[in-house]
């Protein structure tokens, strides 16, 4: 007797499939054509899954882009296909990516990638570090980040504020149940 296991169905799969349906093609092709632009490389810009992968899995693009961002990041890009070799070429790139200013929960594990588990997220660390890009001289994507805006008050300023009462705290002026029945009241 054979015991038939779909790989398609499961708690796994559907973990997958719920990760996969975060997976934005305008988003990826935005990152795709971010890197065209920065590395000058001829790749496909295409946003689709099998596309962005097939073109980034191997880290050597990923390590070109740093390296244009600010050259000498990566020291040795590992052009061999072999797993652990393209899993150093990510990791060199996250390396760098966090390096450049990319927060941890916006980075990925090389796994992602590699393994195809979350390829949104890969898509999340590009954008993020498409933000820091300008900061290097190089053109950016997606929403210009935030820049420090320091406020300085006086202590008079302080103590005036503490007299304010805002209306954006509410009121509960009034605010009673009386009068508020629902459904049968309680017999004793």
């Amino acid at each position: 007797m054979s015991i038939n296991r779909a790989p398609k169905s499961g708690f796994a799969a559907e973990a997958q499939r719920k990760i996969n349906s975060k997976y934005s093609d305008e988003l990826a092709q935005e990152c795709l054509e971010w890197i065209k632009e920065i590395t000058g490389e001829p790749i496909n810009t295409s946003g689709d899954m099998d596309n962005f992968f097939e073109v980034l899995k191997d880290g050597v693009l990923l390590c070109k882009l740093v390296n244009c961002i600010e050259a000498g990041s990566v020291r040795k890009i590992n052009e061999s296909k072999m797993a652990f070799k393209c899993m150093e070429n990510i990791s060199a790139f996250l390396a760098c990516a966090q390096k450049f200013g990319v927060p941890t929960q916006e980075t990925f594990q090389s796994v992602d990638l590699w393994e195809r588990q979350n390829l949104n997220s890969v898509v999340i660390c590009i954008q993020s570090l498409g933000r820091k890009a300008t900061k290097f001289g190089q053109p950016g994507i997606g929403p210009k980040e935030a820049e420090k805006n320091v406020r300085n008050f006086t202590d008079e300023q302080l103590k005036a504020g503490q007299n304010v009462i805002s209306l954006q705290y509410g009121s509960n002026k009034g605010a009673t149940q009386s009068g508020i029945n629902f459904g049968n009241t309680r017999h004793m």
